[in-house]
């Protein structure tokens, strides 16, 4: 199991941050690294040519490394949304059929079906909270539910972002092929945490950010896109997402077909010299680690705050049901009032998420962190 790696990041003592999965800190590597970044864009001159190439092609790798994916598949974007609205663009959804979301899942996977439904005259169907917390039997279910309409798509978050349910990907891939159904994973809650191999597993899309699990900047995201829907239009159309677009050439606009692969599908203003660097050496880092020592070390802080809440009123989804990096602790009659606010004032910091209360521990948080959570939760209620 991974030891606490503290040591790597500028969290205070008394600083007990228990909410990754709003934001995570910044190792010092990456702080580091930025400010010289911020120096590198004060002074451009100092950039040869293929600074950004160097720096596109090193995140683009590295995202495609926690996945075990093609660099070539990966595109690289702003965020969530961006990647579903971009498949939007991809995929032309059929009407009379449905695309599958969550109850209360994040909106990023959610809003773009709902904003299309009508116009195109599909429907959305939305997998009700399990009682259980069992997400991954919910969705199978309605994926199979007779007399359902035809399945089109299912655009989903392996890991609930409110309660940590997590979503057994493998199981719902395969039901949803034998639909003939797409699946979209809005893997924010997973890439770097939870094992993922797109080889095996062939969804048609993941999609995933940098500023909460993998330890980088807001504002950078990537998404894989299947090699059977890389030949669609990109939400955006830019120069290097076409064979020949030079300005040091004597013709500018030289050949407009796409280039190949997942790049077409980048982000325009892509050069960002400063945060690219940053999100990809977080993702480096926990490549470094692997998923395994990672979800290990963020398993056995979450377990040791459900036993030490054992005793209380507190309720707690079942062990295997839920992600192993994120708690949600449910109260009867809901979130007490002031509850994450006081807790705030002792530098203990968690969230308040759909009258829950969200615990998401990363790698620089050990055993006195997660007891004193445990002793001040306890003290308080």
């Amino acid at each position: 199991m991974l030891d606490s790696q503290r040591g790597l990041f500028g969290v205070p003592r008394d600083i007990c941050y228990l909410n990754s999965a709003s934001y995570s800190p910044l190792p010092l590597r990456t702080q580091d690294a930025a400010r010289e970044a911020v120096g590198r864009k004060g002074a451009p001159w100092t950039l040869d040519a293929d600074f950004a190439g160097r720096q596109h092609e090193r995140a683009r790798s590295a995202a495609a490394r926690l996945i075990n994916a093609d660099a070539a598949d990966i595109a690289l974007i702003s965020s969530v949304s961006y990647g579903v609205a971009t498949v939007g663009r991809i995929l032309d959804i059929p009407a009379n059929t449905r695309v599958l979301v969550l109850e209360n899942d994040h909106s990023s996977p959610v809003l773009e079906w709902q904003t299309r439904a009508a116009s195109a005259g599909f429907s959305i169907e939305t997998v009700r909270h399990p009682l259980d917390g069992d997400w991954t039997s919910a969705v199978l279910a309605a994926i199979e539910r007779a007399g359902a309409p035809r399945l089109a798509l299912a655009s989903i978050s392996s890991v609930h972002w409110s309660d940590g349910g997590m979503i057994d990907v493998e199981k719902v891939a395969a039901a949803l092929k034998r639909q003939g159904a797409l699946f979209l994973i809005d893997a924010t809650h997973a890439v770097g945490v939870i094992a993922m191999d797109v080889r095996k597993l062939d969804p048609d899309f993941v999609i995933f950010p940098t500023y909460k699990w993998l330890l980088g900047p807001y504002g950078r995201a990537f998404i894989y896109v299947a090699k059977r829907h890389q030949h669609g239009i990109p939400l955006e159309q830019t120069g290097f997402g076409r064979r020949e677009v030079r300005s040091d050439a004597e013709i500018y606009l030289a050949d407009l077909s796409y280039v190949t692969g997942a790049r077409r599908f980048d982000m325009g203003e892509r050069d960002h010299f400063i945060s690219m660097e940053m999100a990809a050496i977080g993702m480096e880092m926990m490549a470094e680690w692997g998923t395994e020592a990672v979800s290990g070390r963020l398993k056995m802080l979450t377990d040791r705050i459900a036993e030490g809440l054992a005793a209380s009123k507190v309720r707690i989804m079942d062990a295997k049901f839920r992600a192993p990096h994120i708690l949600s602790l449910n109260f009867a009659g809901g979130l007490p009032g002031g509850l994450v606010e006081g807790l705030a004032e002792e530098g203990i910091y968690v969230a308040p998420r759909l009258a829950r209360m969200r615990v998401s521990p990363h790698v620089f948080n050990d055993e006195d962190d997660v007891d004193r959570f445990v002793t001040a939760l306890k003290k308080r209620l």
